[in-house]
């Protein structure tokens, strides 16, 4: 099942991808809703290769993600894989610079099962889809919002 969604942001290209690329904010973002992330690589600068394990409590359940960054390439592409509870998924951020201090954000997750839980998951996704797009959109957009707030000038 693949989503896709774009947004234009008023920074640069740099500042986005700069934001995009802040990983220590996303862990924290991560341990303040509960989460544990640990760090599985020894990189010391943002690149391919790093990975995390993340643990978490949904829907009753304890879940673990394993997350690794397959592709960097400053300041147009990043893809991140990570595997959670027999489920895949792709994560695709493109920047396009629209003029000097506009961006266009297009993100789109590609998510395929490999158990049957999962089967089942994504085909309730499936079911609900234009709600559970409203609301990817919704965040993304709220996301651009933030990264706009932080570059202001």
């Amino acid at each position: 099942m693949k989503i896709k969604t774009h947004e234009d942001i008023e920074a640069t290209i740099d500042q986005v991808f700069d934001a995009v690329t802040d990983f220590e904010s996303f862990e924290l973002a991560a341990l303040r809703r509960g989460a544990e992330v640990r760090r599985v690589d020894t990189l010391t600068q943002p690149g391919q290769g790093m990975s995390w394990q993340a643990k978490f409590a949904h829907r009753g359940r304890q879940r673990v993600a394993d997350i690794n960054l397959e592709q960097f390439e400053r300041p147009n592409q990043l893809r991140v894989w990570s595997k959670i509870s027999g489920l895949t998924a792709d994560v695709d951020v493109e920047l396009v610079p629209l003029s000097r201090t506009r961006t266009r954000m297009t993100l789109s997750v590609d998510m395929r099962p490999k158990t049957i839980p999962a089967r089942l998951l994504i085909q309730s996704l499936k079911l609900a889809r234009t709600t559970m797009l409203r609301r990817f959109r919704k965040r993304v957009s709220e996301y651009a919002a933030t990264i706009e707030a932080r570059y202001k000038t």
